[in-house]
């Protein structure tokens, strides 16, 4: 979940459509977040499915923890990242049912100005999933070099003035260290005359930073290679990206094990939200849904 918008799951009736959820089934939310997905999966897959729900962060883990916990022993939380899942869950190995990857940050992350992910609210520049990861958005920004900052904010960020927003950011940190979410923002924000558009100027620079900070792109490499092995043959992943380079590695990575005759792709295009379900949930827009099913043992 991502702005500050309502917690509600997004592609929900798609996701459990692919998943084709169903009773006695053993399914693996490997992005748990606020348990949105994980709560209809283990409604629709009642009296007798488990979930196991994997996530960084352990604040956001003891939200969804509360939330399913009406489920009783069919829900079972684990603290840590998808890239380390095949360790993780290695009890879970060539068992589930299904797979959830729901990418990017959590809304309730982003609403508490103490965790830094907000250029709305003024906080701390911190941006880490997993608390006690030892790069925060601070450190970087004050000691990347304008390569790394280009790469972050260019490259992953796909902001269009890159050149421009790091060039100010070094100006500025020579002056003094950069603490403040809402003074990076500024910086964006002269540059474009406070609103650049449609979205607010620093939305691309903040998510680059935030991709830094926490290795997304790596992470979800290794965790949708960690989510086959968990899958038995006939289970099935699905993945929501929100980002394009998000959507690459999954596009390239199915392409590949497909070429292989691990998986076979049961969405040929990316499923994304129809206009109902965009006018209800703004943050669903850029939403794209792929899923595969796993055909043998790797």
């Amino acid at each position: 979940m991502r702005e500050n918008e309502v917690h509600e799951p997004v592609l929900l009736e798609e996701v459990i459509y692919f998943l084709q959820v169903a009773n006695e089934q053993i399914h693996c939310d490997l992005t748990l977040g606020a348990g949105g997905h994980a709560e209809v999966i283990l409604e629709r897959s009642a009296p007798d499915g488990i979930l196991y729900g994997l996530d960084r962060d352990s604040q956001i883990l003891e939200i969804a923890g509360s939330r399913l916990e009406r489920f009783g022993q069919r829900i079972r939380t684990r603290q840590g990242n998808a890239a380390d899942a095949g360790i993780i869950l290695s009890d879970v190995t060539g068992k589930a049912d299904g797979v959830l990857f729901d990418l990017g940050v959590s809304s309730l992350q982003i609403d508490r100005p103490e965790r830094g992910f907000s250029f709305q609210k003024d906080g701390p520049l911190d941006m880490r999933m997993d608390l006690s990861s030892p790069l925060t958005a601070e450190t970087f920004l004050n000691t990347a070099s304008r390569d790394q900052l280009i790469h972050a904010i260019g490259v992953l960020g796909e902001e269009n003035r890159a050149g421009a927003v790091v060039n100010a950011i070094l100006d500025e940190r020579r002056k003094h260290r950069l603490l403040r979410t809402r003074e990076v923002a500024e910086i964006v924000e002269r540059i474009y005359g406070r609103r650049g558009g449609r979205i607010h100027p620093a939305t691309r620079s903040f998510r680059g930073i935030r991709m830094v900070v926490n290795a997304e792109l790596e992470s979800l490499e290794k965790g949708l290679a960690a989510a086959l092995k968990l899958l038995k043959n006939g289970g099935r992943l699905a993945v929501i990206a929100f980002h394009s380079g998000e959507d690459r590695i999954v596009k390239e990575f199915m392409k590949t094990r497909r070429s292989r005759g691990e998986i076979s792709l049961l969405t040929r295009k990316v499923i994304k939200p129809g206009v109902a379900e965009i006018k209800r949930n703004r943050r669903s827009r850029s939403a794209r849904l792929r899923v595969a099913v796993k055909d043998r043992a790797e």
